[in-house]
């Protein structure tokens, strides 16, 4: 039993899951009561009120009755864990009325719901150590600044997979894989951000070194819960032996019980290749990707030009180009630093800013938003007395002290977080919004500083419209959508860590002619165009990785 206190109860992170989905990942498991389970053990580690518990123990009695064996031979069948009390009461009285209607006596369901169901914290000491053949659940969704900083410690010292500011299911992960059998199995419905975000490498390491990937089915619009979560789930079974085969697939909204159920018979034959259902396509990859790098995600085609391009070709953030991919300056205080009004400091502290309104047209057209700059070209900050009207301004709102990077050094209380970069000011820069559908660079000729909500990209070797065009075909595309974390409703997000996987030729190996098509293709904003004229930059075919313009 854990004696540190959990997280307020506001923040156990619970998610009730639909029944389809917990059927579906104890099919994926292996967890079938045509099986013997009275030999296996399965492992809950975060129970909460029975989601996946009550369907384990109805397949585990059905596999025990099939088999003449006795109840209370399934003493050591099932291990499941909460740090609530009142949750594990639920769950004990959901197993006890499980095995009282299948003919047990009061005193062996009560006895066998004790020793089954367990009040601990999955990821401390005092968790009873037995291999699993199976572990299954919705781990909780709590961020590690959402829980007590001893707590957050004790973990982090446990499970060295649970780095940066990430999620504590990523402890769950790591402590179920410890737990399992040679051949067992971990079937999550879980956020996926871990396998395209940072904090996710020492997981996606432990996986790639020790184990292996069975199934990934991507169900960000799909309705699995019980509530409207923003969790952007997905369908996860990691099992440990040598990695083999991956199912991959894809879900829409329309996604449910019978496609599931479908996709995972289908999946189960050794000549499975491709699937298509209502609301998914799936396919079946030949090999799992290596290391702590971001996983991909996509079809066998898509992923098979990726990995060709990053086997052929260098990354757009590159310093043998001078090429570089980053963000523009953040302030701590945008309705005070940014401003339409160029009179409210001196003129060499009035900088010019590019912000999204300014991309909408596809082309750079500047909305008059102005920076107020306390930085100077070396990188510190001006001194205020020798800037009246900018002391003036700044000092109006008391907000500006209040903020921690102001505290953190009262002297400096005017400084904006980031800096600026002087040297940045007059370069062409391309810049990308956050958070689109579609891939959209747009060429800023130099003289405007980027905001915090635009992406930008600058060269020392690169023409940027010829670049410009290889960013906007759909070459590019695939990689963001290949590695990108997704929104609800298919938006992409376009951030530097995502930017940077990108893969590009040399820019003095594109031909003339190639460059004057991409230069093209980019100033009439023209992406399938663009995409003609980068396939062959790159010498590849479009048809044959799914980047074809369609008819």
């Amino acid at each position: 039993m854990s004696t540190t206190a959990p997280a307020p109860e506001s923040s156990y992170g619970e998610v009730f899951t639909r029944r389809w989905v917990v059927d579906v990942l104890l099919d994926l498991t292996g967890y079938t009561s045509d099986r013997d389970l009275a030999d296996m053990h399965l492992l809950e580690p975060s129970c909460g009120s029975g989601a996946f518990l009550g369907p384990s123990v109805e397949r585990l009695i059905a596999s025990a009755k099939s088999r003449g064996r006795d109840l209370s031979s399934l003493r050591n069948a099932i291990r499941a864990y909460d740090v609530q009390a009142e949750q594990v009461a639920h769950c004990r009285q959901v197993c006890r009325d499980l095995l009282k209607a299948s003919g047990a006596t009061d005193k062996l369901a009560l006895t066998l719901a004790t020793h089954w169901v367990r009040r601990a914290d999955f990821l401390l000491p005092g968790v009873e150590d037995c291999a699993a053949d199976v572990a299954i659940g919705n781990p909780p969704y709590i961020r590690y600044d959402d829980i007590p900083y001893d707590v957050a410690g004790e973990y982090r010292k446990a499970w060295t997979t649970m780095r940066g500011r990430g999620d504590i299911y990523i402890g769950f992960f790591e402590r179920c894989l410890e737990m399992l059998k040679p051949g067992g199995r971990v079937g999550f419905i879980c956020a996926d951000r871990w396998m395209r975000n940072q904090y996710g490498a020492g997981l996606r390491e432990l996986v790639a070194n020790q184990y292996a990937v069975e199934h990934i089915w991507t169900m960000h619009d799909v309705d699995a819960f019980e509530a409207q979560v923003s969790a952007y789930p997905a369908i996860t079974v990691l099992a440990k032996k040598r990695q083999g085969t991956v199912v991959v697939a894809d879900t829409t909204t329309d996604f449910g019980s019978s496609s599931a159920f479908a996709l995972a018979k289908a999946s189960q034959d050794d000549a499975f290749s491709e699937f298509s259902d209502i609301g998914v396509t799936a396919h079946r990859l030949p090999h799992w990707f290596a290391g702590d790098e971001l996983w991909p995600t996509g079809s066998p085609a898509r992923l098979a030009l990726i990995e060709l391009l990053n086997d052929r070709f260098e990354p757009l953030h590159d310093t043998k180009t001078g090429t570089k991919v980053s963000i523009g300056v953040a302030t701590g205080a945008d309705n005070i630093y940014v401003t339409k009004d160029p009179t409210v400091a001196e003129p060499d502290r009035i900088l010019p800013l590019s912000m999204r309104c300014d991309l909408a047209s596809g082309t750079f057209e500047w909305q008059g938003n102005y920076l107020v700059n306390p930085w100077s070209e070396d990188g510190s900050l001006v001194p205020l007395d020798d800037y009246p009207l900018m002391a003036r301004y700044l000092s109006r709102d008391a907000k500006l002290r209040e903020r921690h990077v102001a505290k953190k050094a009262p002297h400096s209380w005017y400084r904006t977080i980031d800096k600026v970069n002087s040297d940045l000011i007059p370069k062409p820069k391309l810049l990308l919004q956050d958070m689109k559908a579609r891939i959209n660079p747009v060429l800023e000729p130099g003289g405007h500083y980027p905001h915090h909500n635009l992406y930008y990209v600058v060269s020392e070797t690169w023409d940027m419209e010829v670049l410009g065009g290889l960013l906007l075909s759909r070459i590019a595309q695939a990689f963001i959508e290949a590695y990108c974390v997704r929104m609800r409703g298919g938006t992409l997000r376009f951030q530097a860590q995502y930017l940077k996987r990108i893969r590009v030729p040399r820019p003095d190996a594109i031909k003339p002619s190639v460059a004057k098509s991409l230069r093209a293709a980019f100033r009439k904003r023209d992406a399938d165009a663009a995409t003609s004229a980068a396939a062959v930059a790159y010498g590849i075919d479009p048809k044959e990785f799914e980047i074809a313009a369609t008819p």
